[in-house]
């Protein structure tokens, strides 16, 4: 039975050690960390290209297993009381609490039942209008041939959005602020504490990071639950997402969210709600630039589906070419760029013995990049996607909203905003790299690019006149 400890029956069927599988050289006492924390990316794309489908890893003290057999990979997102979350993933919980993101057992079961009619199909359809309206706003403030820095573009427009659809009109600009400062600072404690050797320690030294990290946690949670207890005074439904959790019951026993349930949602939705999708965005812009005839062919959808009015949630069908260059987008450089996981009890992995304690790696970069899978596989090609190829790879190889029963519940929602806001920016404006500028993946909590991506607009000209728009 899966949670319990493994009997007879897991015998590995074959011999040796699994830890004895071919693998990179580490050193004496850190083994792959450092190789790990100084290119994740690149150090996973060389393992998987040399050492086959199960390479044992040592991250200091705690061995692990990088996998990329599909089979391996589709197991560890199924069988969610085998293989639970990491203790990296739990090293979040001051951003993110017991939010769905990060819980396990009967509270994740819980909160998933709760959280579940908040992102209804017919729900998540009324958010499209105010994705398209703060999407408008922004676009009165770009100018024809000036430079912008699209990430931070993006960011903020998805901030905006989520903000609003979570809070209504609740929310202060302090409140604002404090959010996305937390985030910023989780995203920079992170990338430092995945190198630490022993975390337990580093997390509670007093070094200025983590101080920070802590202060701006605190000073996030004063502001969440100032917001959730002004809404609970006045006993007022404006009908946003916050208002929707609030009412939420168990269908088993009745009860509601505790404030502090709510908290970590509201932070879970904050996180995967806007840097999520701004980072899919950001990524799109950079891969039309460099693809001009996808970045036409793009257009002439747009033209052809929308004319000059602008997108709705009713055009999402019909946007078919938009939806594959966000596909391929996600392919070529998924936000969600790993997944991490860690055994509950004794079990087997192809055959071999693998103990309770052992963290499991699986890599949406790795895979989705595999030649096995994909032809031509650094080629940015949406067409790829326009016939069945998704039905004929095998599961566990695309899979940039993760997989099995803990699959993103909020993935239509992100998929509606990213096709929404994609096609009402690309109607209006072309997007160009600035020349020479150096852009590197960074994979932090999720995948983006280290110090952003700079291009000129170009406001794109009204077939019914014969300058620009004004």
């Amino acid at each position: 039975m899966l949670g319990t400890k493994q009997t007879k029956s897991n015998t590995p069927t074959q011999s040796g050690n699994i830890f004895d599988l071919p693998h990179p050289k580490g050193s004496l006492i850190a083994g792959h960390a450092a190789d790990f924390g100084r290119d994740p990316l690149g150090f996973l794309t060389k393992c998987a290209q040399e050492y086959g489908e199960i390479i044992p890893l040592r991250f200091a003290n705690n061995r692990a297993l990088f996998v990329t057999n599909p089979k391996y990979v589709e197991r560890f997102l199924k069988e969610r009381d085998l293989f639970v979350k990491p203790q990296l993933l739990k090293r979040l919980h001051d951003l993110l609490g017991q939010g769905l993101l990060t819980s396990e057992g009967e509270t994740w079961f819980r909160q998933r039942r709760l959280a579940q009619p908040v992102f209804h199909q017919k729900r998540i359809a009324t958010y499209g209008e105010v994705m398209v309206d703060y999407t408008e706003k922004m676009l009165a403030s770009w100018k024809d041939g000036e430079t912008r820095e699209i990430q931070g573009e993006m960011m903020r427009l998805t901030f905006n959005i989520v903000m609003k659809i979570l809070f209504s009109s609740d929310v202060t600009e302090e409140q604002a602020q404090s959010v996305t400062h937390a985030m910023s600072v989780a995203a920079d404690w992170l990338m430092v504490a995945r190198k630490a050797l022993v975390p337990y320690l580093s997390d509670r030294f007093p070094s200025p990071l983590n101080i920070r990290y802590k202060n701006a946690m605190r000073q996030m949670d004063k502001h969440i639950y100032d917001i959730i207890q002004q809404r609970r005074a006045s006993g007022e439904n404006p009908g946003d997402l916050l208002s929707m959790m609030m009412q939420a019951q168990d269908e088993d026993d009745g009860s509601r969210m505790s404030d502090k349930q709510l908290r970590d949602e509201i932070a879970t939705l904050i996180f995967a709600g806007h840097e999520t999708s701004a980072n899919t965005l950001t990524w799109a812009w950079m891969l039309l630039s460099q693809n001009p005839e996808v970045q036409t062919k793009l257009r002439q959808e747009l033209k052809e589906v929308l004319g000059d009015r602008l997108p709705t949630i009713a055009d999402l069908p019909s946007l078919r070419y938009t939806n594959l260059v966000i596909k391929e987008s996600m392919r070529l450089y998924p936000v969600v760029w790993n997944m991490f996981s860690e055994t509950s009890a004794d079990c087997e992995i192809g055959g071999y013995h693998v103990p309770a304690g052992c963290t499991i790696i699986g890599s949406q970069w790795v895979m989705q990049r595999d030649p096995r899978f994909f032809e031509q596989p650094e080629v940015f090609n949406p067409d790829r996607w326009a016939g069945d190829l998704e039905k004929q790879l095998p599961p566990g190889v695309y899979a940039p909203f993760g997989g099995g029963p803990r699959i993103c519940i909020g993935r239509s929602f992100a998929l509606m905003e990213v096709v929404l806001l994609l096609a009402a920016i690309a109607q209006k404006f072309e997007l160009t790299l600035v020349p020479g500028q150096t852009i590197i993946p960074q994979p932090t909590i999720t995948l983006q690019p280290k110090d952003g991506i700079k291009m000129v607009l170009k406001k794109l000209v009204n077939e019914n006149s014969t300058t620009p728009e004004s």
